[in-house]
């Protein structure tokens, strides 16, 4: 079974590659996500180190920061909130 699964995700995974490689405005996306992903990451970073937010730590991994990519300023005070309040 794990065979079929494995075989499931390499086809489908040459599929999306294919699709990336064959449409420019994939292109597109795809630098206008990495650019913004590198800015959240700067930003948080910024904020991490700068003590703005006092006693809040927010790690810098996949997570946090494509949360903050998709929802801007918004997903660092979500995150914080949940730092402060759960964590």
């Amino acid at each position: 079974m794990k065979t079929v699964w494995l075989a499931i995700l390499i086809l489908s995974s040459v599929a999306l590659i294919a699709v990336l490689l064959r449409q420019r405005m994939s292109w597109t996306w795809v630098r206008n996500f990495n650019i913004h992903f590198v800015l959240a990451a700067a930003v948080l970073y910024v904020l991490n180190f700068s003590g703005l937010i006092p006693n809040i730590y927010i790690p810098l991994n996949p997570v946090t920061i494509g949360t903050v990519v998709v929802l801007g300023v918004p997903g660092i005070a979500l995150i914080a909130g949940v730092q402060y309040f759960i964590v």
